[in-house]
C-alpha cells in the first residue's frame, strides 16, 4: 500500500537519523554531499532560522516534502501579518508615518510647513509601525523611524501635548514661537540619532550637516545636552538589562559594530585599494539613486490609486523577500568548522556569531544563513567581523550583496515606516568585504575594515555626508586609527556621487513637492532682478491701517495668501517725501486676520484705537496661536460696515529688498534669514507710486517656478552646459 507524501518524508526521515548515529563514529565518513543526519535542537534567531534549524539538506526523496512547505508557511505567514499590521495603520490612521521622515524634518526645518508631521497619533503609528516592519523582516532600518520619532517627542514636549488636548502651562509659553520649536525638533532629530546608533556627537553632527537649515552656537550645546540624556538613559537601560530583567533584550554595549580588537596597520600601496572603494562607493550610491528614483515614481503611481493598492504593494514585498530569505541559504554550501573553535561557537544557533549552522550537519556551518537569517544589526556584526579572513565565501557574499541591493530597491517606498541607513550599511559592508578578499594577498587592512569602509562609502555616495558620517562610524566601530582612511574614502565618495546626481534625500523632497530651498543659488539667478520677478506674478493685494470689515474677509476668501502688506495714503509730507505719497506700514499675517474677525474686535467709527484697548482685548499669547480657517468665522450684514484698527498687529519692521536686487542675493536672504514672506519696495517713491512692488514667498524663489516664468534663462543655462 502507497503511503502519503508527508509520511513518507518523515519515515525516511527517522531512518537517516539513525543512520547519522552510526556515522558519527567516523566523522570523515559524513560526505558533504550526503543529507544532514542530525537535527539541531537548539533555539534559533529568526522564524526561518528555527525551521531551517530543523530542517536536513535537501534530498531527492524530500525536496518539496511537507516539511519545507510547512516551514515556508510559517515564516511567511508570520512576516505577512506583521507586515499587514504596519501598512494598515500607516494607510488608515497615520500616513505621515510612512517612510524614514527626515526629508520631512529637513523640509520643515527649512521653513516649509507639513501638516499632521508631528503629532501624537503619527508617533504612536510610527513606533508600532517601525517594530512590526523591522520584525517582518524587511530590508529597512529603524534608524530612519527613531529621528522622527525623537522629533515628534520633541513637538508634543514643546507644544505642551496633542493639539485637541493641550496643556497650556506658562512655562510652555515661550516654545510657542517658531524659532523655539525648531530648535527643539532639531535636538529630537539629533537625539533619534544618539538612540539609533549610540553615537552622541555623531547626532549632533548629524544635525548640523544634514536637516539644520539655521545654526547657532546656542542650539550646538543644546543639542549636545539632549544626546548626552540619551546615552545616560540608554546607558542606564543596558546595566538594568544585564541582570537578566529584559530577557532577549540588553545584549552588547554602547559600541554596536566593535571592530577595535584588530591592528589598523596599513602602507602606501594601500592607499589605491581605499581609493577604488571610495570610487565604488560613489558610482554605486548615485547608481543606487538613480533606480530608487525611478521605483519611487512607479510607487507614486500605484500608490495614488488608492488605500488598497498601497496595501497589497506592501503585501507582494513582504511576500517576495520571505521567499527570498527562506530560498537562497539552501544554494550555499556548507563549511567545515575551524578545528580550533569550540562546540559553542562553531555552529551557533543563537541570537548572534558567524557559524550558522542552518540545514548543515554537525562540525559545519552555513555562511549565507549567518547573513541573511537574523536581524539587521547581527548581519552587520557578523560582516564587519574582524580576524575572520575565511569565514565568508565570495559567492555567498554576492548572492548577499545582489539580493540586498535589489531588496533596498523595492523595499523603500511602501507605506510603512521605514529607513535607509542600515540597508545601504549592508550592500556597502558586501562590496567592501568582497574587495577586501580580492585584495587579500596584497594589503595589511582586514577583511572587516574593508566591510567598514564600503559601508561609509555607500552611505557617502548615497546620502552625501561626511563629517557626521565619520563620526557616527568611528563610535560605531570604536577604532581610532581608521579615521584617516574613512575620512579619504568618504571625500572621495562624496565627490564622485556629486557628479551624476543629488543626494537620496534631495530626491525624495523632489518627489513629494517640497519647496526646499538649497544653500546656494542657480548661477543664472544673478541675471534676473526681484523686480523682474514680482511683475510676472499677480497684483499685490494691500491693506490699510484702519480698515472695513468687509474689505477683510473678501481678501480673506479671494485670496490665498499667508501675509498682506499695510500702507496708508493722504499723508502729510515729511522727511522729504513728495505730496500725495503713500506709507509702508509693515506686514500682517492671515492668521492675525482670522483672530481679529474670531474676537469680534470691531469698531463703529473709523479710528484708531489707544492702547490700554488692545490690552484688554488681546494677550501675547494669542498673537502665536494658530486661530483655524475662514470658513470657521460668521461675520453678521452688520458687522460688514463696521471698522477694524490693524496698527496693533503689524509687523512694523519686515524684511524688505529693492527691486533691483537679484534673485540670487533674495534667495541667500530668504533662507539665511528664515523668511516666509520677502517685501519688494520700488527704487523710485513719487506721488501715485505704491510704496510696495509686490511680496516673494517661497515658491516664488524656487528654481523650477523661475523657469517655468522665463523660459530664456533655461535656454542659457543649457547653452552654458554644453559649452
Amino acid at each position: 500500500m502507497e503511503q502519503e507524501p508527508c509520511k513518507y518524508a518523515e519515515a525516511t526521515s527517522h531512518k537517516e537519523e539513525k543512520l547519522a548515529d552510526d556515522e558519527e563514529r567516523d566523522p570523515e565518513s559524513n560526505s558533504l554531499h550526503q543529507p544532514l543526519l542530525k537535527r539541531n535542537r537548539t533555539l534559533s534567531s529568526s522564524p526561518l532560522a528555527m525551521v531551517g534549524a530543523k530542517l536536513r539538506h535537501p534530498s531527492v526523496n524530500d525536496l518539496g516534502g511537507c516539511r519545507y512547505l510547512i516551514g515556508f508557511i510559517y515564516f511567511t505567514g508570520v512576516n505577512f501579518l506583521l507586515t499587514m499590521v504596519a501598512t494598515v495603520m500607516c494607510v488608515c490612521f497615520a500616513p505621515t508615518a510612512a517612510g524614514p521622515g527626515i526629508p520631512e524634518i529637513k523640509a520643515y526645518l527649512n521653513g516649509v510647513d507639513t501638516p499632521n508631521m508631528f503629532g501624537a497619533t503619527t508617533l504612536f503609528v510610527k513606533i508600532v509601525g517601525s517594530i512590526g516592519a523591522v520584525s517582518a523582516g524587511l530590508d529597512l532600518g529603524k534608524e530612519g523611524p527613531l529621528v522622527h520619532i525623537g522629533c515628534c517627542i520633541a513637538s508634543l514636549l514643546g507644544q505642551g501635548g496633542p493639539e485637541n488636548h493641550r496643556v497650556k502651562w506658562r512655562w510652555l509659553r515661550p516654545f510657542n514661537n517658531d524659532r523655539d520649536l525648531r530648535d527643539l525638533i532639531t535636538c529630537g532629530a539629533s537625539s533619534g540619532v544618539c538612540a539609533a546608533f549610540r553615537a552622541p556627537v555623531g547626532g549632533v553632527l548629524f544635525a548640523l550637516e544634514e536637516v539644520a537649515t539655521w545654526w547657532r552656537s546656542a542650539l550646538l550645546w543644546r543639542t549636545f545636552f539632549s544626546t548626552a540624556i540619551v546615552v545616560v538613559v540608554l546607558r542606564a537601560f543596558m546595566e538594568y538589562c544585564k541582570s537578566g530583567n529584559c530577557g532577549l533584550f540588553g545584549g552588547g554595549g554602547l559600541i554596536m559594530f566593535d571592530v577595535s580588537d584588530v591592528t589598523v596597520s596599513y602602507h602606501a600601496g594601500d592607499i589605491i585599494p581605499v581609493a577604488v572603494i571610495g570610487v565604488i562607493g560613489g558610482v554605486l550610491g548615485s547608481l543606487y539613486n538613480y533606480l530608487l528614483h525611478k521605483v519611487l515614481r512607479l510607487y507614486n503611481l500605484i500608490n495614488e490609486k488608492g488605500k488598497i493598492h498601497k496595501i497589497i504593494l506592501s503585501l507582494i514585498v513582504s511576500l517576495f523577500t520571505s521567499a527570498c530569505l527562506y530560498g537562497l541559504p539552501f544554494l550555499a554550501s556548507c563549511t567545515p568548522c575551524d578545528p580550533s573553535l569550540t562546540d559553542s561557537i562553531c555552529p551557533t544557533s543563537g541570537r548572534m556569531g558567524n557559524f550558522k549552522q542552518f540545514n548543515c550537519p554537525k562540525g559545519y556551518y552555513n555562511d549565507l544563513a549567518t547573513l541573511l537569517l537574523t536581524t539587521n544589526d547581527d548581519a552587520v556584526r557578523n560582516i564587519f567581523s574582524t580576524n575572520t579572513p575565511m569565514e565568508f565565501h565570495i559567492f555567498s557574499l554576492i548572492i548577499f550583496f545582489g539580493l540586498y541591493c535589489i531588496l533596498g530597491l523595492f523595499t523603500f517606498g511602501i507605506a510603512v515606516p521605514s529607513g535607509l541607513f542600515l540597508p545601504i550599511i549592508l550592500m556597502g559592508s558586501a562590496y567592501g568585504r568582497m574587495l577586501g578578499i580580492a585584495m587579500g594577498p596584497y594589503t595589511n587592512i582586514d577583511q572587516g575594515l574593508y566591510a567598514v569602509l564600503g559601508a561609509a562609502s555607500l552611505m557617502a555616495g548615497s546620502m552625501r555626508m561626511t563629517v557626521s558620517l565619520c563620526v557616527i562610524f568611528l563610535e560605531l566601530t570604536n577604532n581610532l586609527l581608521l579615521l584617516p582612511i574613512t575620512m579619504l574614502v568618504l571625500l572621495i565618495a562624496k565627490t564622485v556621487g556629486d557628479c551624476f546626481n543629488p543626494s537620496i534625500y534631495e530626491i525624495i523632497l523632489d518627489l513629494k513637492g517640497l519647496p526646499f530651498l538649497d544653500a546656494n543659488p542657480e548661477p543664472w539667478m544673478r541675471n534676473i532682478t526681484v523686480g523682474e520677478l514680482v511683475d510676472v506674478k499677480p497684483a499685490v493685494v494691500t491693506l490699510r491701517g484702519v480698515e472695513k470689515v468687509s474689505r477683510i474677509v473678501e481678501v480673506l476668501h479671494n485670496t490665498p495668501h499667508n501675509g498682506f502688506p499695510v500702507v496708508d495714503d493722504g499723508l502729510i509730507p515729511h522727511m522729504g517725501l513728495p505730496d500725495g505719497a503713500t506709507e509702508l506700514l509693515g506686514l500682517l499675517l492671515r492668521a492675525h486676520l482670522v483672530l481679529v474677525l474670531k474676537k469680534k474686535w470691531f469698531l463703529k467709527e473709523r479710528r484708531r484705537t489707544e492702547e490700554w484697548e488692545v490690552r484688554e482685548k488681546f494677550a501675547w499669547v494669542d498673537m502665536a496661536e494658530r486661530w483655524g480657517k475662514t470658513e470657521e468665522v460668521a461675520v453678521t450684514n452688520e458687522e460688514m460696515e463696521m471698522y477694524v484698527d490693524l496698527h496693533p498687529l503689524i509687523n512694523t519692521t519686515p524684511y524688505t529688498v529693492a527691486e533691483s536686487m537679484s534673485v540670487a542675493k533674495a534667495l541667500v536672504l530668504f533662507r539665511q534669514v528664515a523668511l516666509r514672506h520677502m517685501l519688494v519696495l520700488p527704487k523710485y517713491q513719487a506721488a501715485g507710486v505704491s510704496p510696495v512692488v509686490g511680496i516673494l514667498t517661497r515658491q516664488d524663489l524656487r528654481a523650477h517656478n523661475i523657469l517655468s516664468a522665463f523660459p530664456h534663462l533655461e535656454r542659457s543655462k543649457g547653452s552654458k552646459k554644453r559649452h
